[in-house]
C-alpha cells in the first residue's frame, strides 16, 4: 500500500496511480478511502470507466 500511495504523491496528475491505489484501498477494506481515490482517478481519466463503476459497487455496499 505504502508503493501505491507513494506513486500518487510523486505522480498527482496520473489517474491509473490513483486507480491502482483504490483498488489497493478497496482490498484491505478500506472502502471510504478506495471511492475517493476511484473517484480522483475517474476526474484524471473520464475515459477509466472501470472507476466510476467501483464507485457505484462501493458506495452499494
Amino acid at each position: 500500500m505504502k508503493i501505491f500511495k507513494l506513486n500518487v504523491d510523486l505522480y498527482p496528475q496520473s489517474g491509473n496511480t490513483y486507480d491502482s491505489y483504490a483498488e489497493t484501498l478497496a482490498s484491505l477494506g478500506n472502502k471510504k478511502e478506495a471511492i475517493k481515490n476511484y473517484k480522483k482517478a475517474f476526474q484524471l481519466n473520464p475515459k477509466n470507466t472501470n472507476a466510476q463503476e467501483q464507485v457505484k459497487k462501493l458506495e452499494s455496499i
